[in-house]
This record gives C-alpha cells, structure tokens and sequence, in this order.
C-alpha cells in the first residue's frame, strides 16, 4: 500500500481528504457501496475495468482509513461482503457534487453528451422516485410527428 499523506505538507485539510478518498477506483468503490452492501464480485461486475488486485488494494485502504466495513463470514465457500461506514456516508454529498460537476465540465467544456450513469450513489428508494419522476416528464412531453 502506498504511504498516506495523513499530516498535509501544504496545511490544506483538502491535500488530506484527496490523500484519503483519492485513487483510481476508491471514489467508484464509494459510490457502489453507498448504495449497500456489496460482495467482492459484485463490485467487481460493476467496475469490469479494474483488475482484481487493484480493487482489492483499494478496498483495504478504505477499510484502514475507516471507511469500509468488511464483514466475512464463516461459510464454505467463504462469503465477504463490503460495506459504506458512517463516516463513509458523510462524503456521499462530496461525491455527488464531484459528479455534477464532472457531468457540467463534460458538456460544458469539451462539448460532450451525458455519460451513462455508472457512478450512482442514490438509494434504491431514491433512484425509483427519480424513474417515476422521468416517466411522469416523458408523459407530458408532446411526441414530434
């Protein structure tokens, strides 16, 4: 595991939060799990391009700086399940600005259509009041000829 920065050089709390959160795959892997519990394969199909070892790396770094939750469980196979801590969830409004505002540099900026939704920190709650929020849209949206 790579050395954290958890005393700023700069005096900046921001060089220590990025120190924490950032990486490839950890703001990903936070987004996923803020959704829920998720098992190691799980996370895995949902982000197809990290490499095993790599999420692997990057889970246990969450989970030293407090994070990430693992939970194993005696069964044969072995079951491990990962989850968002408490204060995990206090980024999850962080991470949701972070991604507006990489959704309006995209557009804005290099003049691109939006990105599927791959990063989806919302509950499942949420994420179903949002759908019925598009169709009730698309309902009253008049149909082109």
């Amino acid at each position: 595991m790579r050395p954290k920065r958890l005393d700023p050089k700069s005096g900046c709390a921001v060089e220590l939060t990025l120190s924490i959160i950032g990486g490839v795959w950890k703001p990903l892997l936070l987004f996923h799990l803020l959704t829920g519990k998720k098992r190691f394969m799980e996370l895995t199909r949902l982000i197809p391009s990290a490499t095993q070892r790599m999420l692997t790396l990057q889970l246990r770094e969450l989970e030293t700086d407090g994070l990430v939750t693992r939970h194993v469980y005696a069964e044969v196979p072995p079951r491990v399940e990962y989850e968002a801590t408490p204060l995990a969830r206090t980024l999850a409004p962080v991470m949701l600005s972070l991604r507006e505002w990489g959704e309006r540099y995209r557009a804005d900026q290099q003049h691109l259509p939006p990105m599927e939704a791959h990063c989806d920190a919302t509950t499942p709650a949420a994420k179903k009041k949002a759908s019925s929020k598009k169709t009730q849209r698309e309902s009253r949206t008049p149909m082109a000829n």
